[in-house]
């Protein structure tokens, strides 16, 4: 970070507590280009780096004592009191865990206040403190210019991975693993309740708790026509036999890296005809796009890839009335473009780290239009969604949603799926839930 900035002040704020209700907030969690810096999960701490005169900068991590017995406010404050919220680490614990030099939260408003205005740049919307006593620059824009080059520069040293982060990936993935796994043994209760679906949530959820933080991102369990609602995340529907159930979900580890999953499933353990049709033209195309994944390559070559395949069953099945190639056509006025788009909804990749969908801030020359480089990890997630009143398909593909994703990580040679240990063909999915499925 510093060398990217070599004579500026750096801001970076953890975050504070969000109030859910009255006199309840919800859980805490860090921001993720703080914790990245940092690794500190403390609420309202501040990470300040001031150039000096070696060219280098120093780290000064701000943050909260702690509220013990020897403060008032272990008996009055219900929000960080340690008699009400219990224990955590203070100043001089944390700088004895991070080693990182710590100073008392009180001290920052003096720090903030010496700052340069012209030579410094802070991460803005995530402490309204922070905001408040870094001054904007009210006379132009080029105060809030650096500051949204202070957030792509997080965002693109974020993209390549290193060999702790894969492996706190790995975690995420294998915990995300035996997630589904248990719903899948939950499928039978969830099938006797009006709203199985958090059922299901529940399950996956309570894994997520025991290995990991939480979950990496609202899961979405979508059952029946369900499945064509991209984000559903109601979760309240109930659990069909015959119905498919969309699953996409993630544990986010207790390093806060998150896994990002989504398994098509049939309830009952066996697709229809019908069914297997449609989910096995998403797994080839998702296969396509994994292929498509190696270092240099486009990082859209996967979508790419993967909508040659979907676009060619759908114009196969009378679908796209132009045609396969005239719906991929990249010119938005010819005739039959982008009919293919009703059908899939989205994007097939998005990038995967601390964030579910990591790196957001990213320019799109480092991220959409870039290569594609050995350390990133990207998802692969193609779909096909027929709406349950959409006239354009036939009346037994209505209501049919399939989704497949996988974490794929850029190898020096290739790729490798890093979520490989759910199954993925429907012959295997099959075979997988008549294990798990109970009796």
């Amino acid at each position: 970070m510093g060398s990217r900035f070599p004579t500026d002040a750096l801001v970076v704020p953890s975050g504070g507590l969000r109030v859910r209700a009255n006199d309840t907030d919800f859980p805490f969690r860090p921001g993720s280009d703080f914790f990245w810096l940092t690794g500190c999960h403390e609420p309202d701490a501040v990470l300040v780096l001031l150039p000096n005169a070696a060219g280098e900068h120093d780290a000064t991590l701000y943050l909260a004592g702690r509220s013990d017995r020897s403060s008032s406010a272990f008996y009055t404050d219900r929000r960080y009191g340690e008699l009400w919220v219990g224990p955590r680490p203070g100043v001089r614990e944390t700088a004895a865990a991070l080693e990182i030099e710590c100073r008392p939260l009180t001290d920052l408003p003096g720090a903030l206040a010496r700052l340069a205005p012209g030579n410094t740049r802070t991460l803005r919307g995530i402490d309204p403190l922070v905001d408040r006593s870094v001054l904007r620059w009210s006379d132009d824009r080029s105060g809030d210019d650096r500051d949204v080059v202070l957030a792509q520069a997080l965002s693109e040293l974020r993209l390549v991975k290193d060999d702790f982060e894969i492996a706190r990936l790995d975690e995420a993935v294998a915990a995300t693993a035996r997630g589904f796994t248990e719903c899948v043994g939950e499928i039978g209760r969830a099938m006797e309740l009006p709203n199985g679906e958090r059922w299901l949530e529940g399950t996956f959820w309570r894994r997520a708790r025991v290995d990991g933080n939480d979950v990496g991102y609202g899961s979405i369990v979508a059952c029946g026509h369900h499945a064509t609602t991209l984000h559903w995340v109601r979760d309240d529907g109930p659990v069909r036999a015959g119905d498919l159930a969309l699953l996409d979900m993630g544990v986010e580890g207790r390093s806060l890296y998150t896994a990002d999953v989504t398994r098509t499933l049939p309830i009952t353990g066996r697709f229809t005809d019908l069914q297997r049709q449609v989910y096995d033209v998403v797994l080839r195309a998702q296969q396509a796009g994994i292929d498509a994944v190696r270092p240099g390559a486009s990082f859209l070559a996967p979508h790419r890839a993967a909508m040659q395949v979907i676009a060619t069953a759908l114009a196969d099945w009378g679908l796209l009335p132009d045609g396969a190639q005239a719906s991929l056509s990249e010119d938005p006025h010819a005739p039959g473009a982008g009919i293919h788009r009703r059908y899939t909804l989205h994007a097939t990749s998005h990038m995967l780290g601390l964030d579910v969908h990591d790196c957001a801030q990213a320019r799109d020359e480092t991220y959409r239009d870039a290569a594609l480089e050995p350390g990133m990890v990207l998802t692969v997630e193609p779909g096909l969604y027929f709406q349950p009143d959409d006239l354009t398909v036939p009346p037994e593909l209505r209501g049919i949603g399939v989704r497949i994703e996988d974490d794929i990580l850029v190898t020096g040679q290739g790729w490798r799926n890093m979520s490989a240990g759910l199954p993925r063909t429907s012959e295997d999915v099959e075979n997988w839930m008549g294990r798990h499925l109970p009796n």
